[in-house]
C-alpha cells in the first residue's frame, strides 16, 4: 500500500514539473500618460507609405496582424545586410502563420524607389504580401523612426550617407511595441523569438 501511494506521488510530481509554467505577459514598452482613470500608453502613429508594388500601406492594413519592423537601405554597406539576415529567420519561422507580417521601411527613399524595393524583395525571394518593403517622404520615414525607438538620420560621413541602428521591432494589434532585438546580435534575435511566440500566446495562438 506504502508502495503504491509513493508511486502515484512520483507520477503525480512527474505530470506537475511536465507542466508548463505561465509565463508573464509582454510588457508594452515605451511612454505612459495618465488621462483620469486612463493609461494611455505609447503606439505607433498613423503614416501612409507606399510598398514595393507601388500601394498605399496605412495602420489600418496591419491592425489585425503582430508586425516586426525595422529601418534599412539598399545600398547600406554595413549593418543592414546582417540585420536582413535576422530578419530572414523571423521570416522562415513564421512564414505560415498567417498572424504575423514583417515590414522594413527604407530611411532613403531617393534612391530606394519602387522599383528598386521590388526588386530588392524579389532578390530576397519572399512573399510581399507576408513581408512588405515600404518607401515614402523622407522625413515622415525618419521620424517614424523615432517611434520605433529606432534611431535613424543622414551623416554624409557614415557608410552610405545614413547612421541608423538595427533594432527589430515587435508591435501588436494595438500598435503598441511589445519587445525589440538589436538585429546584428542574433542571440537576442533568438530571445526575440521567444518573445513572438510568447505574444501569439496572448493572442490565442500556441507556438
Amino acid at each position: 500500500m506504502t508502495k503504491n501511494i509513493l508511486l502515484g506521488f512520483i507520477i503525480i510530481c512527474s505530470i506537475w514539473a511536465c507542466q508548463e509554467v505561465p509565463s508573464e505577459p509582454l510588457p508594452i514598452l515605451g511612454r505612459q500618460e495618465i488621462n483620469g482613470q486612463d493609461t494611455i500608453f505609447h503606439h505607433i502613429p498613423d503614416f501612409s507609405f507606399t510598398n514595393q508594388d507601388g500601394q498605399t500601406v496605412v495602420n489600418e492594413d496591419l491592425d489585425n496582424y503582430l508586425y516586426l519592423s525595422d529601418f534599412f537601405f539598399t545600398n547600406c554597406p554595413s549593418i543592414c545586410p546582417i540585420v536582413k539576415k535576422q530578419m530572414l529567420r523571423i521570416y522562415d519561422k513564421y512564414e505560415n502563420e498567417p498572424l504575423i507580417k514583417l515590414v522594413s521601411h527604407t530611411i532613403d527613399p531617393k534612391r530606394d524607389t519602387v522599383e528598386k524595393l521590388k526588386k530588392y524583395a524579389e532578390g530576397l525571394s519572399v512573399n510581399t504580401d507576408k513581408w512588405m518593403f515600404l518607401t515614402g517622404d523622407k522625413e515622415e520615414l525618419l521620424d517614424i523612426a523615432e517611434d520605433y525607438f529606432v534611431a535613424a538620420y543622414e551623416d554624409a560621413d557614415a557608410p552610405g550617407g545614413f547612421d541608423h541602428s538595427g533594432k527589430i521591432i515587435l508591435v501588436d494589434k494595438k500598435r503598441h511595441i511589445r519587445a525589440f532585438a538589436e538585429g546584428t546580435d542574433p542571440e537576442d534575435v533568438t530571445q526575440l523569438l521567444k518573445d513572438i511566440d510568447l505574444l501569439l500566446l496572448e493572442y490565442g495562438v500556441k507556438k
